[in-house]
């Protein structure tokens, strides 16, 4: 039996009995059942269409998005929400709406490609997934929707490389953990305006937590947020509302217009440091698993995500592979959904048998042999990894009474372990990680043997800062000095918000580590902090 049939099971079994308990009311019992098998069901096609000339207000409050570039194909996102800040973005109840979606070579639609239109259906809460077909590899095109008398932005995408190409040059950011609550999201506006090709977000795209009526440390005096946001969120309609609240973050609007991006998740889509079918808190993981199922399905929604990765209940396959010809190979992690529960309670804990038990897994065994094996068949020259906590080994002080973070590989050494034999097995030279979740940016390099300084460097750990999680943070902390002796391989460490740039070419890889001063009030100035390089089959990282 698979954990898809185990946890519908578990779902139908804890909503006979669940009532109103806690967070969840018996509706939303209700709602978490039907998206537990496959949707649209048979509702959509009898949903009544909703004229889209009916449409008096901009549905397109939340912007454009593109994802996951194949070679001859593109993902193109959208949602219809005129109101955005209300249950259903104040569209009519139970109405598909039909979107007529163009794509172009040029900026002005002169030079058209193709056309078409597609459903918006209430189920998935008028969002719009698109996925266009049959076009040349590595070329830019420009898109945009329409719904009655309203033109959405027009976003910019591209298509990755075909399979073979020889291709020289390719620029990504990584992105992570935008806590509205904290900050502006200033970080994005810069980022808008690099020359990228992709950006990978790494997770905590939103935070379960309330963001009362002036958004918190934004401290808005030019409005009054909704009371609908001033509670965590448990519920789907809590999670899309959220997410609402989020995309109509004109900076990130523009990010998500101006260049593809490629998402994972960590916790806080869902909940902080849950683990699998664990939840931070003392519920039932049944309980659990009807709010995860909530998370999922709204993440799915609001993400430029494909088909295959549509959730069914609580379960969602993220993990994938995307190709940039012969340069670059990116297997994008889930390191949240499938993992062992937190060893000794979680937090900074000193390790030892429970944290070291071999049988413990961060990723899960299918996940973990989808890896290796895709680094065996891999003739890239550059493997990447984009995930979510930190792999290399981070003591906390330099002395034998060190503790480690639980939640990071350091919580899972076995695992850890097993990847990177794995890599060292299918022959990978140029080895990439790159990581989110700890709100500040780290430049590492990935040791055979974390404890020993002169073990062989096995590839360059690249963690980027967060968008404004933490506030303004700072740039150098109290203890780092601790952290630079306690970890030789640690080459470089910022707390200020932002994000990374990287620059794979055929001879190195350069990563340039771009930081704002303040993210408290809006409009700071971007720059960059430090630049390293990485030479191709010589892993580690040296100052540009």
């Amino acid at each position: 039996m698979t954990a898809t049939q185990t946890h519908a099971d578990e779902l139908r079994a804890v909503a006979r009995h669940l009532g109103r308990r806690r967070f969840l009311t018996a509706t939303g019992a209700a709602a978490a059942l039907a998206f537990a098998v496959n949707l649209p069901a048979a509702g959509t096609a009898a949903a009544a269409e909703l004229d889209a000339r009916r449409i008096t207000d901009d549905p397109f409050t939340l912007g454009v998005a593109s994802g996951d570039p194949l070679p001859g194909s593109v993902l193109l996102w959208t949602r219809l929400a005129p109101r955005p800040y209300e249950t259903g973005g104040g569209l009519p109840a139970g109405g598909r709406v039909t979107v007529q979606w163009e794509l172009a070579h040029d900026e002005r639609f002169r030079r058209g490609v193709r056309r078409g239109t597609a459903l918006a259906h209430p189920e998935f809460d008028h969002t719009v997934h698109v996925e266009v077909d049959h076009l040349a590899p590595g070329r830019v095109y420009f898109y945009r929707f329409r719904a009655g008398a309203w033109t959405s932005p027009v976003g910019r995408t591209l298509t990755a490389p075909a399979p073979g190409a020889d291709n020289t040059r390719l620029k990504l950011a990584a992105v992570s953990c935008q806590a509205y609550h904290d900050g502006y999201f200033t970080a994005y506006r810069h980022l808008a305006d690099e020359d990228l090709d992709v950006v990978f977000h790494l997770g905590d795209y939103l935070y379960e937590y309330a963001v009362n009526a002036v958004g918190g440390a934004r401290a808005y005096t030019d409005r009054v947020l909704p009371g609908v946001f001033d509670r965590e969120t448990t519920t789907l309609d809590d999670y899309r509302l959220r997410y609402a609240l989020y995309k109509s973050d004109p900076d990130l609007i523009a990010a998500h217009a101006a260049h593809p991006f490629v998402v994972t998740w960590d916790d806080h889509e869902t909940e902080n440091n849950y683990a699998g079918d664990t939840p931070e808190n003392d519920v039932p993981p049944e309980e659990f698993l009807i709010r995860r199922a909530a998370a999922y399905r709204a993440y799915w929604e609001n993400q430029p995500l494909r088909r295959p990765q549509r959730p069914r209940g609580p379960d969602m396959r993220l993990y994938r592979r995307l190709r940039f010809g012969r340069l670059a190979q990116f297997d994008v992690l889930d390191t949240r959904q499938y993992r062992s529960d937190q060893a000794y309670g979680d937090g900074w804990q000193v390790p030892g048998p429970e944290s070291e038990d071999p049988a413990r897994t961060l990723t899960g065994a299918a996940q973990e042999r989808w890896l290796i094996d895709g680094w065996r068949d891999s003739r890239a020259l550059w493997n990447v990894l984009p995930q979510q906590v930190v792999l290399s080994e981070r003591r906390n002080v330099p002395t034998s009474a060190f503790k480690l973070s639980m939640d990071s590989w350091d919580g899972y050494p076995a695992s850890r372990q097993r990847v990177l034999a794995g890599a060292q097995a299918a022959g990978v030279e140029n080895l990439m990680v790159l990581t989110g979740d700890v709100h500040v940016a780290y430049g590492l390099d990935i040791k055979a043997d974390f404890r020993d300084p002169g073990s062989r460097t096995l590839g360059t750990e690249i963690v980027t800062t967060s968008i404004s999680s933490g506030k303004n943070g700072t740039q150098r902390p109290s203890n780092h000095a601790d952290l630079t002796r306690a970890n030789p391989h640690l080459k470089f460490y910022d707390g200020r918000r932002g994000y990374v740039t990287v620059a794979l070419g055929r001879d190195s890889a350069r990563a340039d580590f771009r930081t704002v001063s303040a993210v408290t009030t809006p409009g700071a100035p971007v720059a960059t902090a430090a630049s390293f390089v990485t030479e191709a089959g010589d892993p580690g990282l040296t100052p540009a």
